[in-house]
């Protein structure tokens, strides 16, 4: 039995980040991560952190924000994420970062303002916030690695810990608020750049928890990865922000034909021209071959070490590409302060939909996402904490047999794909039907967690009957007059509520809200 203030799950750039701030602010904090520390997705991000690069781009920022988003951003979260953004990347800079002085542009900014540390920017990071967690380990910062949340505990309504499942048994932890940090669920596909971790974790205790979620249906695929052999290898944004080119089989440059950014376009806009390209010519190739190759792996290290025993060199190759699961938009809804719906629960990174990133996140905005709502859900988790009761209920969570997974993720990348329409969200769901099990192990619960998300993918995207952003519908080809937000939980059944952008008070006249 561990007693904490605060406990955060995850530690990548949005938990790692609460954590230090909570420290910060005296607080007594426990960080559990399935991984070691520097783990989950923030290690692999290669272009880099995007935030305003002086006062004036702050609105600049905003608008390519909003843009990208097609109408489903929430303006006050936008609004937070600018004024923030910049403050916070500095901060890093203090932890020992450093970025190269030259900012990059990648698609759908109006400026170059990606700040960067070559083509390894997360790892980066990760390392920075990993070794000042390790210097600060106390009494009061207990850091637990390999660490498993099996369920959430509630008293009364409100989250008060969890039960983890650590390399030495069991351990339940009694704290005021819980802070979910825990990642997307891009391992509900079978292509995805999304780490094995990446099994949405988080989504499905805060489910069980009675926690609503929205905008599940909104799936980001990143336009250029190498597939082999089932896995995908990350070419980064920055590879076009540098002026890299995309050609089809016949050997024409083809994104003016979709977007006046050309190779800048914003991600979804790019992603559906590569499929469509590779549908109509075969094959879609990244070529840096006119930057130089001495330039080109000088300035992408990374991607050239991960490329070379693929046997393709990014300096003088063409590099053939198409698109794959990258980041999932949707999440446990949350206000800018990280709040959930239900009380003592917060949620940031990408286990959240902050309201920040709508239809379609803007390039290299999650790395500072992860930083200002991370750090403002453990402010705000420590503004509302309260008496531990000393007795708690331990949710329940649903155990599925793990074999299953491989033909659940077809079922899903069939269904709900770059290219969805009616009859196979239909035909997924009436077959939703998994193995259950009884023996228990990270291995079942993160395929639990899968199946139930999975499900409420489907609902959303089905109930969904327009094209935005990363969502495209064949049978809705066309974007709708108003833009709303798909909102489920439990208490909903298994319907699909709409909520207006915008609108604070409809959030909470539908759901009830914690704030």
């Amino acid at each position: 039995m561990l007693e904490t203030e605060l406990l955060v799950v995850g530690g990548g750039v949005a938990g790692a980040y609460a954590t230090l701030t909570a420290r910060s602010y005296g607080a007594d904090v426990i960080l559990a991560c399935k991984t070691p520390l520097v783990g989950g997705s923030t290690r692999w991000a290669q272009g880099g952190i995007a935030a305003p690069l002086a006062q004036g781009d702050e609105d600049a920022h905003a608008q390519d924000t909003l843009k990208a988003a097609r109408g489903l951003c929430e303006p006050e979260a936008v609004q937070a994420f600018v004024r923030d953004a910049r403050s916070h990347v500095e901060t890093l800079r203090d932890l020992g970062v450093t970025f190269s002085p030259h900012a990059t542009l990648e698609g759908g900014h109006s400026r170059a303002r990606i700040r960067h540390q070559g083509d390894a920017t997360g790892h980066a990071i990760s390392v920075a916030l990993a070794e000042a967690l390790q210097a600060g380990r106390s009494p009061a910062l207990r850091v637990l690695e390999h660490a498993f949340v099996r369920n959430l505990r509630v008293s009364g309504g409100a989250v008060v810990g969890a039960d983890l499942l650590t390399p030495d048994g069991p351990v339940k932890v009694r704290a005021g608020a819980v802070l979910l940090a825990t990642g997307g669920f891009g391992r509900l596909y079978p292509v995805t750049t999304a780490p094995p971790e990446g099994t949405g974790d988080g989504l499905g205790l805060a489910w069980q928890a009675g926690a609503a979620l929205r905008d599940l249906e909104f799936v980001q695929f990143h336009p250029t990865a190498v597939v082999r052999h089932g896995a995908a290898h990350l070419v980064t944004e920055a590879a076009r922000g540098e002026g890299g080119r995309l050609l089809n089989a016949r050997g024409e440059r083809f994104m003016e034909r979709y977007d006046p950014a050309l190779e800048l376009a914003p991600r979804d806009v790019v992603a559906r021209a590569i499929a469509a390209e590779i549908a109509a010519t075969g094959r879609v190739d990244l070529d840096l071959r006119h930057l130089g190759a001495a330039f080109v792996r000088t300035r992408f290290p990374t991607v050239t070490a991960s490329l070379a025993p693929l046997g393709l060199d990014l300096g003088t190759d063409l590099i053939p590409v198409q698109p794959a699961v990258h980041y999932t938009m949707g999440g446990v809804l949350t206000d800018v302060q990280g709040r959930s719906t239900v009380p003592g629960l917060y949620a940031a990174g990408e286990v959240a939909s902050s309201g920040l990133h709508g239809a379609n996140r803007l390039a290299s905005n999650s790395l500072s996402e992860g930083l200002v709502f991370g750090a403002r859900a453990a402010r705000a988790a420590l503004a509302a904490l309260k008496a531990v009761p000393a007795r708690s209920e331990g949710l329940s969570a649903p155990l599925v047999d793990p074999a299953c997974l491989p033909a659940l993720r077809e079922v899903v990348a069939g269904a709900a794909g770059l290219r969805r329409d009616a009859a196979g969200l239909r035909a997924a769901l009436d077959g939703w039907r998994w193995p259950e099990t009884t023996a228990e192990s990270r291995e079942s619960l993160e395929a639990g967690h899968l199946a139930l998300i999975g499900e409420r993918l489907l609902r959303s995207a089905l109930a969904r009957e327009e094209s935005r952003g990363g969502h495209h519908r064949t049978d809705f080809p066309r974007e709708a007059a108003s833009a709303v937000h798909s909102v489920q939980s439990r208490a909903l059944g298994d319907g699909v509520t709409r909520v207006p952008v915008g609108v604070p008070e409809a959030r909470a006249a539908v759901l009830g809200s914690s704030a």
